[in-house]
């Protein structure tokens, strides 16, 4: 199943420097992991935000809650999720 989620994060400017800089290095190799395993098949920067637009492709609901919950920066991200469906125009077979 295929989910494209927008993911804002907002780390407050009160958290301990070196606690934030290890929050990114742990959530930067937890979402390269992810993509290695296929699951996390797209990431793109929105320009200007601390913000991105991802395609994750994955088993269910479930899954996708439990992987973006496990996201070290959860804690400060705003989150939506739009379920996506093969377009019958489209070129490509997802």
């Amino acid at each position: 199943m295929l989910y494209l989620v927008h993911m804002q994060v907002r780390i407050p400017a009160d958290i301990d420097p070196a606690r934030a800089e290890a929050l990114k290095a742990e959530e930067k190799a937890f979402s390269q992991q992810l993509q290695r395993e296929g699951k996390w098949r797209h990431l793109w920067r929105v320009a200007g935000e601390y913000a991105n637009y991802s395609v994750f492709d994955v088993e269910s609901n479930d899954e996708l809650h439990a992987l973006l919950s496990a996201l070290p920066l959860f804690p400060f991200m705003s989150v939506q999720v739009t379920p996506l469906a093969q377009h019958p125009s489209a070129l490509a077979a997802n």
